[in-house]
């Protein structure tokens, strides 16, 4: 059986029990007060001073940098943004109004003038430029024709041709005649439309004569380029010193002469462009001539003036087309 405390166990109990009470109140005063006081110290605590310390006394203590602690940078205190303030509304913006389309056809209508101007232009410039060329073969044809016809019968005739071709100094290449000549033409491709583009007449006089040419030392080179020039045949007989260098040089040149005349089509131009060679003198020479002014009259000009005749072929071929 559980025996009753006494007064006196009961009272001694009651007082632990009040002790205990009161030693965990003490405990809990001081853990409170303690808490207090650490929430002042980090409230109180400047963290940029303490970094800033830090930093000098690690710049004391290592070499690096500064090490003068009377040098002391100022502060740059950070500027507190500018407030913004938001507009209550935003302004309602005018709607950008779409470009007006033209009226249906007006835009396809002028697109439809121009092309047709256009191909107007074209067709009258192909058309022109189809005129000119056909005019250019025709008379390239006329031409070959003539020409075929005349070298065969002067190789047939082999006439004297009454000029004299200058070389240098007085010296000519006189009373030749007539040996052989022969004519040709040649056409695009069929691609290109197959119409004549070149004619040409070559031939070539000659006489039994001889001419002897002596020339010096430099001179030797400058006048042998000009026989090569001229196309004229020649044999050259060269006297050198002990040391080998030419002092004098003697050429035999022959009296044989090649003509050529190349009559040849400017499409873009419209014309030909004669080309002679040793014709009319030693040495070239190219003119225009209009397709139009072919006729039998130039031809028959343009034979002389090879047979070296009295001619009109220069004011023939400049006349107005």
């Amino acid at each position: 059986m559980p025996t009753t405390p006494t007064g006196e166990t009961a009272s001694a109990i009651q007082e632990a029990i009040r002790a205990k009470r009161e030693r965990k109140n003490a405990v809990s005063a001081d853990i409170e007060a303690l808490e207090a006081s650490l929430l002042a110290d980090i409230e109180a605590f400047d963290l940029d001073a303490a970094e800033r310390l830090a930093q000098r006394e690690q710049n004391t203590q290592s070499g690096a940098g500064m090490v003068d602690s009377s040098l002391v940078f100022p502060e740059i205190a950070s500027q507190a943004a500018p407030r913004i303030s938001k507009p209550d509304a935003l302004a309602p913006q005018p709607e950008a109004k779409a470009p007006v389309a033209a009226a249906g056809g007006s835009l396809l209508d002028e697109l439809r003038k121009q092309a047709e101007i256009r191909q107007r232009e074209l067709h009258s410039a192909q058309t022109a430029r189809t005129v000119s060329a056909e005019a250019i073969d025709s008379a390239l044809k006329h031409l070959f024709f003539y020409l075929h016809d005349f070298v065969q019968q002067l190789n047939i005739v082999k006439p004297g041709i009454p000029r004299d071709y200058t070389l240098v100094d007085q010296l000519q290449l006189r009373q030749l005649g007539w040996q052989e000549g022969f004519a040709d033409y040649r056409t695009q491709s069929q691609a290109a439309g197959a119409l004549v583009e070149l004619v040409s007449l070559s031939y070539r006089l000659s006489s039994e004569r001889t001419l002897i040419v002596e020339r010096d030392g430099p001179l030797v080179d400058r006048f042998r380029a000009q026989l090569f020039d001229f196309g004229l045949p020649f044999n050259c007989k060269e006297f050198k010193n002990a040391r080998r260098y030419v002092e004098r040089a003697e050429f035999e040149i022959r009296s044989e002469v090649s003509g050529s005349a190349r009559w040849r089509a400017d499409f873009d131009k419209g014309v030909l462009m004669l080309e002679m060679r040793n014709v009319e003198r030693l040495g070239s020479f190219v003119m225009p001539v209009a397709p139009k002014l072919i006729d039998q009259a130039l031809l028959d000009d343009f034979g002389r003036l090879i047979l070296g005749q009295p001619n009109r072929f220069r004011e023939l071929a400049r006349r107005p087309a």
